[in-house]
């Protein structure tokens, strides 16, 4: 862990214990539980599904407004976020994954944001991104949008509405996130047969709009929905159908019927991932 790069983390989750001098307000508390739940939508429906997977299209304004949404919740770059990301499915609960739970809840969670090891985006992983300039200058200037929505913040309740609506909901929604890199892996049931530890929970798909269907997604990456059946709530999903009606993004997947009927675990297939996780982590 790089203690001196990672002063910008810790002081974000030390800075809403302020609220002793500042108050609560009603009005900062609205401002925390919606920018949450908002910024939450631009990293699921934006960094995840989008720039991550291209399980939809939009145009390139909607593209960039959507990165920008996704960056002001300060989790680095656009470009970093998706092509770290695309690594992942690539060496998913291998050795070589850069945030698999076989390395430990600690470093799954945050500890490999802190190292300097994967500091740099791997522009190799994501040519299909990294040729749009607006996309390139994002990634790179991206603490200007995280910075303009603390200015806000501030302008819209003052003391309170920076530290509990800027700093307090950016701290839960880094930890809202990382849960799927470190919870995902490890808690839940498994539908399908994946060649990795991927599970499906409902608070965590609640907790991160959807996110928690996760055995759902390595399964069959393509579609824009996580949740794959009429009760697993999907909110991203049920905001981006909307967004289609209206014309803001087109060219939404969901999975055929073959898809989800195949490679069911209690149909008896053998499930790789399980077997392989098991011998890992015994190993570990």
């Amino acid at each position: 862990m790089n203690w001196a790069a990672s002063v910008p983390f810790i002081l974000i989750h030390l800075v809403p214990l302020a609220i002793i001098f500042t108050g609560v307000t009603a009005r900062s508390v609205i401002l925390c539980v919606t920018l949450y739940f908002v910024r939450m939508f631009f990293i699921t429906a934006g960094f995840h599904r989008y720039f991550s997977h291209r399980s939809y299209k939009m145009g390139r304004i909607m593209q960039f407004l959507m990165a920008f949404g996704g960056t002001t919740s300060a989790q680095k770059g656009v470009l970093w976020w998706a092509a770290h990301h695309r690594h992942h499915h690539k060496h998913s609960d291998e050795e070589s994954d850069i945030h698999s739970p076989r390395h430990g809840f600690w470093w799954s969670h945050a500890g490999w944001i802190l190292c300097d090891k994967y500091n740099e985006t791997r522009f190799d992983l994501i040519p299909d991104l990294a040729k749009y300039p607006e996309l390139r200058w994002l990634n790179r200037f991206h603490l200007v949008p995280p910075t303009m929505l603390a200015i806000a913040c501030v302008a819209i309740d003052g003391w309170p509405g920076l530290v509990i609506g800027f700093f307090l909901s950016t701290a839960v929604l880094y930890h809202g996130t990382f849960t799927i890199n470190s919870l995902t892996h490890v808690f839940g049931r498994r539908r399908y047969v994946t060649a990795d530890t991927s599970r499906n929970s409902l608070i965590l798909a609640l907790i991160t709009l959807g996110e928690g269907w996760h055995n759902n997604h390595h399964y069959y990456q393509r579609a824009t929905n996580q949740g794959f059946f009429w009760w697993e709530i999907d909110i991203s999903f049920y905001v981006l159908k909307l967004l289609s009606w209206l014309r803001l993004v087109r060219g939404i997947h969901t999975p055929p019927q073959r898809v989800l009927d195949s490679n069911r675990v209690k149909d008896g297939c053998i499930d790789v991932g399980m077997l392989t996780a098991r011998g890992k982590f015994l190993s570990a």
